[in-house]
């Protein structure tokens, strides 16, 4: 990914919907101006959702996601729903493209319930309405769209992707109901102000891509600069070094996990610190459970099974993190024989139940619609959830000191454990 491109995670997800030839691939290529998707008439040319990282005037950076037909037959078409399905829980916004003279159908009430339940906006768009013969179809198209607005209690869009009509009002309509950022912290913006310095501790050894930062540092950096901050990156063996020749005191210091061992030896106790994946745990996630969820460490027995989640794939190294590290360090920490399972990328897990504890990333590829929903289908469970971060400063009886910068987080680690 290149530095000055916007991160998929911090993208608005809009995922389409739809039967198969409702039009889908069509609406996507009226929306952003280009032959995004492939069209044909042949039903069931999107197989696997299909995701595209692109800018939409005037909405701004999406990430498009074009499903599969809800409506697919047979054992592969069952396969094919099943992909579409796990997409509802990283949407952001959803249209449920819908041909206007076939009309609503038992699978597009299916979606439009399943959004309602979630909470989640929707948009039904009435794609060819060219093809109503009408002498005055715009009025046709009215008031077709307003009964089924009224029906349906969501907003309808009369479009045709064909001729290009209606995608000025639908572009309109999206913007109403994205929702407002309820995150209301930055990464760390909210927790300095202009001239602060920052300094950040980035670790460059074998799982360090080559000839660049990792992502969260990369948006740790940008944030900082965004608020009229300095940023002093640093290894973590020059970190004492680092600070003894600063003539003003950090306002706070960012580690990568793995070292805060080191890092926290060498940062005096009158500095802040915390970790790159406990501002992640805050910003993507819910920082409280995760807090809660961390306890579950001291209860776990032999024979249960945890789950490393992470969010994107990447190649493993022989002491990556998630699948070396953190299986040792719970392991170290028990004196339990847990047993481990893994997973990655958009699949999180079909048996959230069987889980006594979820050890999730940082989830800084991921948006914060498609984290949450992890986090709520542990908490509906009752299954507890913690995040790399959390859970390394724990075991490294650090906890307590990355959570000061957080007031009320440090409030809610001394009442639950």
């Amino acid at each position: 990914m290149s530095l000055n491109e916007t991160p998929r995670g911090v993208r608005v997800h809009l995922a389409l919907f739809g039967k198969r030839n409702a039009g889908k691939s069509s609406v996507i290529n009226a929306i952003t101006g280009q032959e995004t998707a492939i069209v044909s008439k042949v039903k069931g040319t999107t197989t696997d959702p299909v995701f595209k990282s692109m800018e939409i005037l005037p909405i701004g950076p999406c990430v498009i996601i074009d499903t599969a037909g809800i409506d697919d037959i047979g054992e592969l078409g069952e396969l094919r729903l099943k992909k579409t399905l796990e997409v509802l829980d990283i949407t952001d916004v959803a249209l449920l493209i819908v041909d206007i003279q076939a009309g609503i159908s038992d699978n597009d009430r299916f979606i439009i319930d399943t959004f309602k339940k979630k909470k989640k906006p929707l948009i039904v768009a009435l794609n060819k309405s060219d093809t109503i013969e009408n002498e005055n179809k715009n009025e046709a198209q009215e008031r077709i769209a307003s009964l089924l607005q009224d029906e349906l209690s969501t907003p309808v869009v009369a479009v045709s992707a064909l001729k290009k009509l209606g995608i000025k009002e639908l572009k309109n309509a999206i913007i109403s109901v994205i929702p407002e950022d309820e995150d209301k912290f930055k990464i760390v913006g909210d927790l300095i102000n202009p001239g602060d310095f920052v300094v950040l501790v980035t670790p460059i050894d074998k799982a360090a891509p080559k000839g660049r930062l990792i992502l969260p540092q990369q948006q740790t950096i940008r944030d900082i600069l965004e608020s009229d901050a300095m940023a002093i990156v640093t290894k973590e063996y020059e970190l004492r070094e680092t600070l003894n020749h600063l003539a003003k005191k950090p306002k706070l210091v960012i580690t990568d996990s793995q070292a805060f061992l080191k890092v926290a030896a060498d940062t005096p106790k009158d500095i802040l610190m915390t970790s790159f994946s406990i501002l992640f745990a805050r910003q993507k996630g819910d920082l409280t459970e995760f807090i809660k969820g961390v306890k579950a460490i001291e209860t776990l027995k032999d024979g249960d099974k945890v789950l490393i989640a992470e969010g994107c794939t990447h190649h493993r190294q022989s002491d990556d993190i998630g699948s070396v590290k953190i299986p040792r360090w719970i392991r170290q920490r028990t004196g339990r024989q847990i047993e481990f399972e893994y997973s990655s990328g958009a699949t999180f897990t079909e048996d959230v139940k069987k889980y006594a504890l979820i050890v999730h990333c940082g989830a800084c590829m991921m948006n914060r619609t498609g984290m949450l929903s992890r986090v709520e289908q542990a908490k509906s469970l009752n299954v507890p959830i913690v995040n790399f971060g959390i859970l390394i400063a724990y075991v490294q009886g650090l906890l307590t000191r990355a959570l000061e910068p957080f007031p009320l987080a440090k409030m809610t680690l001394e009442g639950e454990l």
